[in-house]
This record gives structure tokens, sequence and C-alpha cells, in this order.
């Protein structure tokens, strides 16, 4: 097994088992590129379990949550069919080591897009959006990381919870949010701290991903990135986000089955 492979196997059990794991680079040497290879591989371990791939998250996009985290480069993750929680589902803590929730807005691709695309473009290809949740996990000990250790863990991605889908505005750039502890606001922002309009997002969501050989495909869900600071979560609360024009989404969490 190779560095990639036994870093990618680190990672991938401690999101099985929500276990706490010490930062990779402290141990390893390992840049951008090798991140990225070490979450490809971890990603890989989960579809070879019969998971499959329906989409990507953009990280960092906002400067409220980069400056929370001490970074600044936008990054991507992988959403898998495992990581969908049902509007108004329960979310059991204990599958979670550090979980947190930030509200988004959520697009469904109508056509594939790949390559150095505009934000016109990439707009152009979305079909629907949706208000969403995204439930953000690191799994590192003291939540303590870098740039890298964030991306090789599939850059925090470990849940999303979308409402209902509704045919894409022709300006998405400022839709207002806000996002709710049981029915108590605690954080609200706009699409506008997004990259300044989610389209941006969707666009270098394709750029990143061409990069490294591969396309947004049609159907994928893309979340845009957190539009407010993250927010942690404590069991038996319900969680809502409100976007302007969308609607709401919401679930609620619970531990140890409860």
């Amino acid at each position: 097994m190779n560095d990639i492979d036994r870093l990618a196997a680190v990672v991938d059990e401690a999101a099985q088992t929500a276990s706490a794991i010490p930062q990779l680079s402290l141990r390893d040497d390992f840049d951008v590129e090798d991140a990225y290879r070490i979450q490809a591989s971890s990603v890989a371990r989960r579809v070879a379990r019969g998971e499959r791939i329906i989409g990507v998250k953009m990280g960092f996009t906002s400067r409220a949550k980069a400056e929370q985290m001490g970074v600044s480069d936008v990054i991507y993750g992988w959403l898998t069919d495992a990581m969908r929680v049902g509007a108004g589902d329960a979310v059991s803590l204990d599958a979670y080591v550090h979980a947190r929730v930030e509200p988004e807005l959520a697009v469904r691709m109508g056509d594939g897009l790949e390559g150095d695309v505009s934000a016109a473009e990439a707009w152009h290809a979305v079909e629907a959006v949706a208000p969403a949740v995204e439930i953000i996990d690191s799994r590192y000990e003291n939540f303590r990381f870098s740039l890298v250790d964030v991306i090789a863990d599939n850059s925090s991605s470990s849940g999303f919870v979308i409402g209902d889908w509704y045919d894409k505005p022709d300006d998405a750039s400022d839709l207002r949010m806000s996002l709710s502890v049981d029915g108590d606001v605690v954080q609200t922002g706009s699409t506008r701290a997004v990259l300044g309009d989610p389209r941006l997002s969707v666009a270098k969501a394709a750029q990143m991903l061409a990069r490294r050989g591969k396309r947004v495909e049609a159907g994928w869900i893309v979340l845009t990135g957190g539009a407010t600071e993250a927010v942690a979560l404590a069991p038996g609360a319900r969680i809502e986000n409100v976007v302007a024009r969308l609607g709401s989404v919401a679930f609620h969490t619970t531990r140890h089955g409860r």
C-alpha cells in the first residue's frame, strides 16, 4: 500500500467509525495535489462498498467560513447517496465527531459541465435550485487541521439535507438565508457570500474537476458553499434553513438513536 492509499484508509476508517484522528500533516508531508489524491482514494473505498457519487460540495467559498477555519483556498469534496438525509428526518450525532451545519443553496445539474467555463455557462447547465443544509464533520482531534488535512478528509463533507426543487432564478446572487436552531435564528446571510455569486461556485467546480480529469455530470447535485459561519450541532435540536423565494428545509438531531 502506498502512502496515498494508507492515508486514505485512515480518513475513511475515521469517517466510518466517527473516530477522531491526529492531523495527517503532522506526521506526513504532502501537498494539495496529494491531498486530493488521498480524498479520491478514500471516496473510491466508499464506492467499492456500494455508495454512489451523486455530486460535489464546494468549501471555503465564503469569507466568514474561510476566516473561521483560518484558510482561504476554495476546495471541493464528494457527495454520495449514503450522505443524503431526507428533509424532516432525524440525524444521530453518534455518526459524527465534530458535527456542524451551514446553510447553502443546492443546484441540480441539467447538463454536464467541464473545463474552463464561465459563470453564465455554468448557470445555463443548472436545471433547478433548492434550499439546503450541509452537515460537515472534521474527524481531526481537537478540531485542528491544515488545508491539506481538510481536503484529504473529503473537505469535511459528511451529510446534506435538501428541500424542494425550484426552477432556477435568472439571478441567484442575493437570496437571503436564515439558519435557525429550535426556532431561534442563529445565523443570517446571503448567497452573495458564496464567491459573490453562486454561479461562480458552479463554474469553479467544473474548473477544479477538469484539472484532475473529471467533470460535473448531468443530474449531479452541487452544494455551492456555506453562506454563513458553521454552527455546532447538539442532540435534540431542530435545524432549519429558510431561503428567500425557495422556502425552507429542516431536520432534527438525536443521539443513541433517540
